[in-house]
């Protein structure tokens, strides 16, 4: 498991700019990083990629600033090591992916909708020198996308969880999830999935703390006949979800 020397995962100020030096030029008076400053947080989680993770990743100048340590909190909660994955929208870093090859030592593939990300994707694949598996989606979700004979162990995917585009950090395609809650994509995600599962196959979802969504999904998922659980954990100052969806 990948820990940070006093046995928690993070990275001490002082160590990220010993990594990347510009850093500094981020930090007030008191040795703190700025985090609303986009370029900081670009840095600080690359710092972060590389210290704990032995990543090297490069993030578009466009995309959603990924954390590390949320993205391997969420794969700890369902990955045991050396299943066959399929990652549904790996977005411009290909953290996930990434984690669930050289970590959890998974057989990894990935999808990607948008043009640039994927392009960002696959570099960040090749300068990992990883074996993870990129396949352009094209706007499907499973089917049309992964062929049909195909099966998984696990399905994995960080969704777009907004009924509406928003003014926040989300590009439209990577926030907008559509339904009453942000929940349709997800909804067709686990729909879809059943037919690319492994018997005792699972899907799990990285959701944020909010109930009516997950509510929807795991509605659905209990009327698919999908097992439902459900690990809430703390990332940062932030309340995550892992909704693992199992037959």
């Amino acid at each position: 498991m990948p820990l940070w020397k006093d046995g928690k995962l993070g990275l001490p100020v002082r160590e990220a700019v010993k990594l990347f030096p510009e850093l500094k030029d981020h930090l007030n008076k008191r040795g703190r990083i700025d985090f609303s400053n986009r370029e900081a947080r670009i840095l600080y989680n690359k710092a972060i990629a590389k210290a704990l993770f032995g990543l090297e990743i490069e993030y578009h100048p466009r995309g959603l600033v990924t954390t590390p340590v949320s993205r391997y909190l969420f794969l700890k909660t369902f990955l045991r090591g050396r299943e066959k994955v399929l990652e549904i929208g790996t977005g411009h870093t290909a953290l996930m992916a990434l984690m669930a090859e050289k970590i959890f030592e998974c057989d990894v593939t990935a999808t990607e909708l948008d043009d640039e990300f994927f392009e960002y994707a696959r570099r960040n694949v090749e300068r990992n020198l990883a074996k993870v598996k990129l396949i352009k989606s094209n706007g499907g979700i499973i089917k049309g996308v992964i062929p049909e004979r195909e099966r998984f162990d696990v399905i994995f995917s960080a969704p777009p969880y907004y009924e509406r585009p928003t003014k926040g950090v989300l590009t439209e395609r990577e926030g907008v999830g559509g339904g009453k809650h942000g929940e349709a994509f997800s909804v067709r995600l686990i729909e879809e999935a059943r037919d690319y599962l492994n018997p005792k196959g699972k899907v799990a979802l990285f959701l944020p703390d909010k109930e009516p969504l997950i509510k929807a999904i795991a509605e659905r998922g209990r009327e698919l006949g999908y097992q439902i659980r459900d690990v809430k954990f703390k990332a940062g100052t932030r309340w995550r979800h892992s909704l693992i969806l199992a037959l």
